[in-house]
């Protein structure tokens, strides 16, 4: 990672958009919660994928402090 990105690249592009759309879900997750009420394994699935939507948004932004860090951060 030795180059620098600006928020125009592709790159850094592709990494805020991964980690908006994994944020947007995070709102969505009670209500899914709440519909599988009495099915467990049904309730474990969502919470497996709402814990790995968790984990993808907190890797995008230490990957984008990683890529703009060299240019004094976004904006």
């Amino acid at each position: 990672m030795a180059e620098s990105h600006s928020p125009a690249d592709d790159i850094v592009y592709d990494l805020v958009s991964i980690q908006y759309h994994a944020l947007k879900a995070a709102t969505s997750y009670a209500r899914y919660l709440d519909d599988a009420e009495g099915h467990d394994d049904v309730r474990q699935f969502i919470e497996k994928v709402r814990d790995e939507d968790a984990q993808r948004a907190q890797t995008c932004h230490e990957l984008l402090g990683k890529l703009t860090s060299a240019r004094g951060g976004i904006g």
